[in-house]
């Protein structure tokens, strides 16, 4: 592909295609573009956010917006301290570091990081997430794009079984 340039998705795009990981003619590029990430991004019922390297953040949705209870005004330009609860901002921001540092997550291929995270009122809640680093052309990272799930019902059904379970194993 000549001429090719990366942009801040990961997708490369040249004269005659688009690079997704397989190539993708310009027709499918602007069907991608136009009729589907745009839609994604602004219906999608999972919370979907980007931040820049600093952790603030950028982009907010509306699966956000219900998920966590702060609009995009609010959250958007706020760091992401918003939704980490107090006694895991220290271990999320050394490792945070680390990924912006090298580039690089585990989170991003293929495994999802259940983690608890705060909601505008206070509550905790239990999220599954994965994240895609955001590159520019030289190949640094400029930010972090994350979609996250909220599994908190998942969550108190299987503690909830995992209790019964063990009283039941006692009473035997």
């Amino acid at each position: 592909m000549t001429g090719a340039r990366e942009t801040s998705s990961h997708l490369r795009s040249g004269p005659d295609s688009l690079y997704v990981g397989y190539p993708v003619m310009p027709t499918v590029a602007r069907i991608l573009s136009e009729h589907i990430a745009g839609p994604l991004l602004e219906t999608a019922s999972d919370a979907i956010l980007a931040t820049g390297r600093d952790g603030v953040i950028e982009f907010w949705n509306p699966g956000a917006e219900r998920i966590f209870g702060f609009s995009a005004e609010q959250a958007v330009g706020r760091s992401l301290d918003i939704i980490i609860p107090e006694n895991l901002r220290v271990r999320h921001w050394q490792g945070w570091a680390h990924a912006v540092e090298t580039g690089q997550s585990r989170y991003g291929a293929g495994e999802l990081l259940s983690v608890p995270a705060l909601t505008a009122d206070g509550r905790r809640i239990s999220v599954e997430f994965t994240i895609v680093m955001l590159k520019d052309s030289d190949g640094r990272t400029t930010g972090v794009a994350a979609i996250l799930r909220d599994v908190t019902a998942r969550f108190e059904e299987i503690r909830s079984l995992r209790r019964q379970l063990a009283e039941h194993t006692n009473t035997r």
